[in-house]
């Protein structure tokens, strides 16, 4: 890759991360392209030399934490009884590291553009697939009834984020020191 090229790749992945904030922060319809340039100090027209519609953004937003998701599940290695829980430590970790990224992805059903709701349910059938073979080849008994359970969990963690009600989904209690910054100060039992 030239150095032309890197920088022209690192630029992109800036817009997605502006991008990815103000969707987080804004909703898909209150966040103009132009907002996410000016964020990352570009003009619009170079964001759309990257991504052709605000909705195509939105999907590589969607896409990177897709990929991100799949990902951090493929390499956890744990023996069968710690597998569940080594795989939400890893989904945890994500929201740690890419909170924005996450809960878009997490929340994007709720988008009703035709391209977004088919994009993701495509991309939930595939974690859903991914985390049910994994179940399956470790021995799991009702692989599928976990996977379910395991994706809904992550849902309502990511719903309990999104609403800032840390209550409904206590996931922060598991390591607190690590999620200090996430909390709710205003809830005594974060």
């Amino acid at each position: 890759m030239t150095a032309k090229e890197e920088a022209a790749q690192n630029r992109k992945e800036q817009i997605l991360d502006a991008a990815a904030a103000l969707f987080a922060e804004n909703g898909y319809y209150k966040t103009t392209t132009a907002e996410v340039a000016r964020s990352v100090g570009v003009t619009q027209p170079y964001v759309f030399h990257f991504f052709k519609s605000k909705e195509a953004l939105y999907l590589a937003v969607l896409d990177r934490a897709y990929r991100r998701i799949v990902n951090a599940f493929a390499a956890v290695q744990a023996p069968p009884e710690k597998l569940q829980e080594t795989m939400g430590k890893a989904f945890v970790d994500l929201l740690g590291d890419h909170r924005d990224e996450i809960l878009l992805v997490m929340m994007s059903y709720t988008t009703p553009e035709t391209a977004v709701r088919e994009y993701t349910r495509k991309e939930f059938g595939t974690i859903f697939e991914r985390v049910k073979a994994r179940f399956e080849q470790a021995g799991l008994e009702d692989a599928a009834d976990k996977a379910s359970n395991f994706i809904g969990h992550g849902l309502l963690i990511a719903m309990s984020e999104t609403l800032d009600l840390p209550h409904l989904c206590r996931w922060r209690d598991k390591a607190p020191e690590k999620y200090a910054t996430l909390e709710d100060p205003e809830y005594p039992g974060s």
